[in-house]
């Protein structure tokens, strides 16, 4: 597979995931000449906003050298990033279509965009700026902040049975929280299915069918300009239509904009759940363990699971944030996306925190 994924199908792909196991804890290492491997020579891939590749010179010798040295340039690349253990080979080519990517390696893409930046010292910088203009809110989260929420959001997703390679359902508004879970489902090794808040009780059903979900996190409302979006019907449509019900509903909820009750045996609290959880660690993954599924809107036939695997994607979203766009840690970055589609995957998530930036979400 290659930085993008694969789409695969996903009775594969739980099978897959599931018989790797569990992952190692710790603290994972950069920047070290792994045994057996010589310290990686100055690449033009990397710099800050001056050493960017948005000249044309410098977009041609990047470009050139991505063809003739890919494992050059990309293990270069890799290096900017912390692994629990080092990859083996850069690139593993199985056929002309397909590719693996730091082969043997093992990370976790929540310590890179989250832990990391906190231990070097940047736990007070401001992680997420949050403004909903039609609920008249704003909001700043710093790393330190953010560590804490994602931490404490991962044991309540691991007290309630979910464990590396399990599928986690993600309904939820362009909202803080909806990072946190992410996040969360990425430091255990669980796989997110973050499905547009858009989308009606149908087209919902289905992404659940598939996914077959351990859990579902929702909001019990998001906001249109003109109009409030009940989140619970649409998802108690949905559950009405599927075969694969998932075991628990985790609902934050959103009292600013109304009230809904909760299924008992099934619905689970936010607040109290996040009350009284623990700060749960970060779990190895190999590089290409699934990081998220992400479905193709269905316009031409049923929609598609898109799968990302995790140390490529990692890799190249760290990367193109100063080598594409010219940023340098700690400045701010605003993606004019949804969280539901893959520009907010990419761009709102997980690219400017892996980068150390500050991301803007806007609802």
């Amino acid at each position: 597979m290659g930085f993008l994924g694969r789409v695969a199908a996903l009775p594969k792909l739980a099978g897959a995931a599931a018989a790797r196991g569990g992952g190692a804890w710790g603290r994972p290492r950069a920047g070290v000449p792994f045994p057996g491997r010589a310290a990686a020579a100055p690449s033009p891939l990397h710099g800050g906003r001056a050493a960017s590749s948005r000249a044309l010179g410098e977009y041609e010798e990047v470009f050139r050298s991505s063809l003739e040295e890919p494992e050059k340039v990309w293990g270069a690349a890799a290096e900017q990033i912390q692994w629990y253990k080092p990859w083996v080979c850069t690139l593993e080519r199985s056929s002309p279509e397909s590719a693996s990517w730091f082969v043997g390696g093992e990370l976790n893409i929540c310590y890179n965009a989250v832990d990391r930046h906190v231990e070097n010292g940047r736990g007070d910088q401001i992680a997420i700026i949050y403004d909903s203009p039609v609920t008249n809110t704003k909001e700043k989260i710093t790393y330190k902040e953010l560590l804490e929420q994602v931490s404490k959001l991962a044991d309540v997703m691991v007290r309630h049975g979910v464990k590396k390679g399990d599928r986690v359902v993600i309904y939820m508004p362009m909202i803080p929280q909806t990072v946190y879970c992410m996040l969360a489902c990425a430091r255990i090794g669980a796989i997110h299915s973050l499905i547009f808040g858009g989308f009606a009780s149908k087209e919902l059903s289905v992404r659940i069918d598939h996914a077959k979900p351990k859990l579902i996190v929702t909001a019990s409302f998001g906001v249109e300009p003109k109009r409030k979006v009940e989140y619970i019907s649409l998802l108690e449509g949905a559950l009405a239509r599927v075969q694969s019900k998932p075991d628990k509903v985790l609902i934050y909820k959103r009292p600013n904009l109304g009230h809904v009750p909760l299924t008992r045996g099934r619905d689970l609290d936010w607040e109290e759940e996040l009350a009284k959880a623990q700060c749960s660690k970060c779990v190895s993954v190999p590089s290409d363990h699934p990081l998220y599924i992400l479905y193709t809107s269905g316009t031409t036939g049923l929609p598609k699971g898109v799968v990302r695997p995790t140390g490529g994607y990692a890799v190249m979203l760290n990367w193109t944030m100063s080598a594409v766009y010219g940023l340098t840690p700690g400045e701010v970055w605003w993606a004019a996306s949804d969280l539901g589609w893959v520009v907010g995957h990419s761009y709102i998530c997980y690219g400017p925190l892996l980068h150390g930036n500050t991301t803007v979400l806007y609802e």
